[in-house]
């Protein structure tokens, strides 16, 4: 039987820069994940930092972490939010581009001793005489030991997608969930819960039409996130600004009965701060308009991420309200969006370590 002192569940933020702390620490460190190409994929957003998140990503890179230098690698806009306020509250924001960023965290991960990286599901966990975590079993049916193990499943746990009245079970667009770990933890007594978290429709940029929008420049020179880049030399983009109006929210309120969240189709809580579009016309009906940013994901990507219209409405739905907005006329869809519902397991069940009550080893 293989055996590590550690052992990280999932390849995404939060399971890089664990696996890479575990080894530069000096224990043997195994990253287990469905597929070692998707190490570092940005799910949705393809941005670091922000208000509040980008203090943790600074903290994160004083400890030595892998965010802050990949994105310095990968960032295709800089910005620091708040610019015009204390300091405290200055927030440094970066745009990357998806291609280096992935690039740029297998890249660090492949260089850092001590660490190996598993290609396999896992489906459950192995437990000791005395109750403690004793390793994992992946889909495979391979058992291996561990001392401790560190779930960073993200949105996988028992995922599923929403777009409209389609439901299909995944971790992300394409990749499949993680539903015998999610049992265990709910069968070794966990307290679960549903979250839900959405993304909005890709555009394609060749068909939006720049010249009628707003631009938005970063930062001239641009500031890095860590403390040990000395520069950005990543080529730098503008992105655009448009926003919804009138014609846009009708379509909204007159589909909301095919939004999953409203429908009662999901039942999971939304993120507070990243509503969906239903969301901020539900609830701020007064607002005739929303700010939409459009943020290319690439330096040779034509892919548009609108930063603003996370929508789990049907693909038909989000074409007719694309084309309300100033410049997006005659835009294209590449991938329409959705929400997705998944386990979560209840805060309280950790001790302050971040170590489980119930299970002396195993961390989330």
């Amino acid at each position: 039987m293989r055996n590590y002192d550690v052992i990280v569940i999932g390849g995404g933020h939060a399971g890089c820069d664990a696996a890479a702390a575990a080894a530069r620490m000096g224990a043997r460190t195994a990253l287990v994940t469905h597929r070692r190409d998707t190490i570092g994929v940005m799910s949705c957003n393809p941005a670091i930092g922000g208000l509040g998140k980008g203090h943790l990503v600074r903290e994160i890179d004083a400890l030595d972490g892998i965010m802050a230098r990949a994105i310095d690698r990968a960032g295709i806009q800089f910005r620091m939010l708040n610019q015009s306020k204390g300091a405290a509250v200055r927030g440094p924001r970066a745009q990357a581009d998806r291609a280096l960023y992935r690039s740029a965290i297998q890249a660090i991960l492949a260089e850092q001793e001590n660490l190996e990286i598993i290609e396999a599901g896992v489906e459950n966990l192995l437990i000791g005489a005395a109750g403690e975590v004793a390793g994992i079993v992946t889909s495979t049916g391979e058992s291996i030991a561990a001392r401790s193990v560190i779930v960073t499943t993200g949105t996988f746990l028992r995922g599923v997608i929403h777009r409209g009245e389609e439901r299909t079970p995944a971790g992300r667009i394409g990749e499949a969930p993680a539903i015998g770990l999610a049992q265990r933890l709910e069968a070794a007594g966990f307290a679960l819960g549903r979250l839900k978290t959405g993304t909005p429709p890709r555009l394609d940029g060749r068909t939006i039409d720049w010249a009628a929008l707003e631009v938005q420049k970063g930062d001239t020179p641009p500031v890095p996130f860590s403390f040990l880049t000395d520069r950005i030399t990543v080529p730098q983009i503008d992105c655009h600004i448009t926003e919804t109006g009138p014609d846009t929210h009708a379509i909204i309120r007159e589909n909301l009965h095919r939004a999953p969240m409203y429908s009662g189709q999901i039942t999971g809580i939304g993120p507070r701060y990243c509503p969906s579009i239903e969301d901020k016309v539900v609830r701020f009906a007064d607002k005739t308009r929303h700010q939409i940013f459009l943020e290319p994901e690439g330096l040779n990507d034509h892919t548009v991420y609108p930063n603003g219209i996370s929508t789990s409405l049907p693909a038909d739905v989000q074409k007719a309200l694309i084309t309300t907005m100033p410049g997006l006329a005659r835009a294209e869809i590449l991938q329409p969006g959705y929400a997705i519902e998944y386990d979560f397991v209840d805060p309280r069940e950790l001790l302050p370590t971040l170590e489980t009550r119930r299970l002396p080893g195993l961390f989330l």
